[in-house]
């Protein structure tokens, strides 16, 4: 009887972090947006590294956003076309939680650990209609003069 108990426990404290863990299909993919500003917080760990950004006043799209050279391993994903239509939030929240990708992918694509205070700027997906948390999932992310392509790997 107490082995069986142990074993539910146990099982109960595995699942908690899978509970905070958002997958791909709760973020409106049809309607990306442009984050930029410094790191204020950083969680470099798995299931997904996660970044606290606090935005930069004001926020403005970048001119040049549609023509940013990405890794070419993005080309599944049409990147192209989802630079063109990406759009400012309409919401007015001053930090935002990324979710970057797993740190396995991360260590692929060679990104540097993020430390508070690095400037860094993402297109990424929030969820639908912008309701909920100001929580974003990150397709693109631009550091240090780089673009990473976290949906996809390097090689």
């Amino acid at each position: 009887m107490q082995r069986r108990l142990i074993l539910v426990a146990g099982a109960g404290v595995w699942t908690l972090p899978t509970w905070a863990h958002h997958g791909w299909s709760n973020f409106d993919a049809d309607r990306p947006i442009y984050l930029e500003g410094k790191a204020a917080k950083v969680a470099w760990r798995n299931p997904h590294a996660e970044v606290e950004l606090e935005l930069a006043s004001p926020l403005k799209l970048p001119g040049d956003l549609a023509k940013r050279a990405v890794p070419p391993q993005s080309a599944a994903v049409d990147a192209p076309s989802i630079l063109a239509k990406t759009v400012l939030p309409t919401r007015t929240d001053k930090r935002w939680e990324l979710e970057l990708a797993p740190l396995s992918r991360m260590q692929a694509w060679q990104v540097a650990e993020i430390k508070p205070g690095t400037p860094l700027s993402v297109v990424a997906y929030t969820f639908p209609g912008e309701k909920g948390e100001a929580i974003a999932r990150v397709e693109y992310l631009f550091v240090d003069g780089k673009a990473y392509a976290l949906r996809s790997s390097p090689a």
